[in-house]
């Protein structure tokens, strides 16, 4: 494995014991989606504390950003440190890739504005539109003008950062997508879930009364409908990641 790229995954959430035992934690869900052969991967449980330092920040060729249970607008230490991590890596011109709270932080440390969305949760699978500029970004890749993604938040980007570009919206969010630089891209859904997954995290918010049962009952009834493009995704997450845009 030695002389590949390296990837570091910023973990920004506890593990579940049913995604420890499923997938081996979301470090394994990411790895997953994202791992090509001759990398080299290690995870950061930033959450609790555990950090990259100096030295190790300079023998990485990316960085992914995890979703949370907490909000990227608060001021727990462990946020408050990655926001600075954060600034130091757009300094190094670092790829960095961030999901849902990761796209949210990776907003405010950038200088844009983050909070609960004026929508509401929006849980389940989500229809996004790319914007004209991104169907160029993405010309290579040949992505539709449009694709499914499973999305679990109740926060969201308020106002970019200064030179940052919205790349994709849908009907709830304004900001599903952004880049800043070519080094930056914020992702707001989930394009390493599965629908179990998503199941899962369904009943453990209605479980702590983040959501109402029956809103959880319905949530379940209508996932069938739509299949996220994960490998539509898969695709667009890699190949900006290891720079082949």
């Amino acid at each position: 494995m030695g002389g590949g790229k390296r990837f570091a995954v910023l973990l920004c959430a506890e593990d579940s014991e049913y995604v420890k035992k499923r997938y081996g934690g979301y470090y394994g869900v990411f790895v997953e989606m994202l791992a090509e052969e001759g990398e080299t991967w290690d995870v950061f449980r930033v959450a609790n504390g555990e950090f990259p330092d100096d030295e190790q920040v300079d023998r990485f060729d990316g960085f992914v950003i995890t979703g949370s249970c907490n909000d990227a607008h608060g001021n727990d230490a462990w946020i408050c440190r990655l926001v600075s991590l954060l600034k130091k890596l757009d300094s190094l011109n670092k790829k960095v890739l961030g999901i849902c709270f990761g796209h949210q932080v990776l907003s405010r440390a950038l200088g844009g504005k983050t909070g609960r969305a004026i929508s509401g949760w929006d849980i389940g699978v989500t229809t996004i539109h790319f914007s004209s500029s991104s169907s160029k970004l993405f010309s290579s890749l040949k992505i539709p003008a449009t694709l499914s993604i499973i999305e679990c938040h109740r926060d969201e980007v308020r106002e970019l950062p200064p030179k940052a570009e919205v790349l994709a919206w849908s009907e709830k969010t304004g900001v599903e997508m952004f880049r800043y630089g070519n080094h930056i891209m914020g992702i707001q859904g989930h394009p390493e879930y599965t629908k179990d997954i998503l199941v899962h995290l369904i009943d453990r918010l209605s479980q702590r009364d983040f959501i109402a049962d029956s809103y959880a009952d319905d949530l379940k009834a209508n996932m069938g409908k739509v299949e996220p493009d994960k490998d539509a995704w898969k695709k667009l997450c890699t190949s900006f990641l290891k720079g082949r845009l």
